[in-house]
C-alpha cells in the first residue's frame, strides 16, 4: 500500500484525510506542525508529502528528502513561495500547489473588505458600542456603483474578483503581464500598475508572490494612490512594503488598507498568540494601525476550500507516485 505523510492537519481536515484515504486505498500518517530540519527524519519510508507551510523549507531539508528517495512535495495552498524550486529540480523533488480550490471564496471575501472599508463599518460598530448613534460626516459613505476598482492581477480569483465588481455597477481597470481576453467583456486593461492606482478608487491584488514584485506596493507607489482610494491585499504579504504602506497612511496618501496577508506572517499565522504574544513591532503596528483592517489570511476559508485544498493536494501527491507528474506542478 502507498503510504504518504501529510503534515500539519487541523482538526477539521482529519475526517477529509480519512475519506480520501478510504477512497484511494492510500495510508496516511498525519504528522503534527510544519516540516523543518527538526523533523525531516519522520518523512523517511514515504512514498510522498502533503505540506502546509507558511515557513520556507531549506535545501538542507530537500536534501535529505531526496536521499529518501522522495519524488515530491505537494503544497495545499495556491501559494508556493516557500519552495526554493530551483533546488527541488536539482534534487529531482517536484514542488505542486494547489491552485485553484475556490476562487470565488476569496472573491467574495475581497468584496466583503470593500465594502467594509467604504461603508466606515468599523467605525460604526465602534460608535454603536459608545451609544453614539448620530449620522456625521466621518461615517458617510461613497457608492461601490461609482466608483473606480483597480484589479492587480487577473488569474482566475483577479477575474471573478473583477467580475463581482463589475456587477455592483462598478468600473473596473485591471494590470496583468498576460492579458485575458474574455477578462475584456467586464474590465479594461492598462499598460501599468501605476495607469490603473491614479485612477481607482479601490485597488485590489491577486498576485502570486515572485522576486519580481517584492515589495511592489511600496511608499513611490502609493504617492500615485488618490488620497480617498482604498487597498485590498488578499493574495501574498510580500508584494506590499508594510513600513511604506504604514507611512502612506499617514501621510494620507491613502484612506485605508484592509490586510487578510503579511509579510511576516509565518511565526503567527495561523496561531493562538495568547498566551505568547506578539513579538514584531511592525505586525502590531499593523494591526493596531486605525486605518487598518487586518484579517488573519482567511479570505480563502470556507467549507468548499477546506474541502478541495486536501483532496487536490492529495490527488497531487498519488499523480506524481503513480504516473511520475501532476497537471499542479509549479517547477
Amino acid at each position: 500500500m502507498k503510504k504518504i505523510a501529510v503534515f500539519n492537519v487541523r482538526d477539521e481536515e482529519i475526517e477529509i484525510t480519512k475519506k480520501w484515504s478510504e477512497k484511494n486505498g492510500v495510508e496516511l500518517t498525519l504528522i503534527e506542525g510544519q516540516l523543518s530540519i527538526e523533523n525531516v527524519h519522520l518523512c523517511e519510508g514515504f512514498d510522498g508529502l502533503s505540506l502546509s507551510q507558511n515557513t520556507k523549507v531549506s535545501e538542507e531539508v530537500m536534501v535529505k528528502l531526496n536521499e529518501f528517495g522522495i519524488k515530491q512535495i505537494a503544497q495545499r495552498s495556491a501559494g508556493f513561495d516557500y519552495y526554493d524550486l530551483e533546488a527541488a529540480k536539482r534534487l529531482d523533488i517536484i514542488i505542486s500547489n494547489v491552485p485553484v480550490y475556490s476562487p470565488e471564496s476569496i472573491a467574495e471575501f475581497t468584496i466583503a473588505s470593500a465594502l467594509r472599508l467604504i461603508r466606515k463599518l468599523d467605525l460604526i460598530d465602534e460608535n454603536t458600542h459608545q451609544s453614539d448613534f448620530r449620522w456625521q460626516p466621518s461615517i458617510r459613505a461613497g457608492l461601490l456603483n461609482e466608483m473606480t476598482v483597480g484589479v492587480i492581477g487577473t488569474g482566475h480569483i483577479g477575474r471573478i474578483t473583477a467580475k463581482l465588481f463589475s456587477a455592483f455597477g462598478a468600473k473596473v481597470l485591471a494590470y496583468d503581464i498576460y492579458q485575458n481576453e474574455d477578462a475584456k467583456a467586464f474590465l479594461e486593461y492598462k499598460d501599468s500598475i501605476e495607469d490603473v492606482v491614479k485612477e481607482a478608487d479601490v485597488v485590489t491584488l491577486h498576485v502570486p508572490a515572485t522576486a519580481d514584485n517584492f515589495h511592489q506596493f511600496n511608499y513611490e507607489l502609493f504617492k500615485n494612490f488618490k488620497a480617498s482610494a482604498y487597498l485590498i491585499n488578499a493574495a501574498r504579504g510580500s508584494v506590499v512594503d508594510t513600513e511604506g504602506l504604514l507611512k502612506a497612511l499617514d501621510d494620507n496618501l491613502l484612506a485605508g488598507a484592509a490586510l487578510d496577508t503579511y509579510e511576516n506572517e509565518g511565526l503567527y499565522i495561523p496561531k493562538d498568540n495568547r498566551e505568547n504574544g506578539i513579538d514584531d513591532a511592525l505586525f502590531l503596528e499593523t494591526i493596531n494601525h486605525d486605518k487598518v483592517v487586518f484579517t488573519p489570511h482567511i479570505a480563502h476559508y470556507t467549507d468548499v476550500s477546506v474541502r478541495n485544498i486536501m483532496n487536490i493536494g492529495l490527488d497531487s501527491v498519488l499523480e506524481v507516485i503513480t504516473t511520475g507528474d501532476t497537471k499542479n506542478r509549479v517547477n
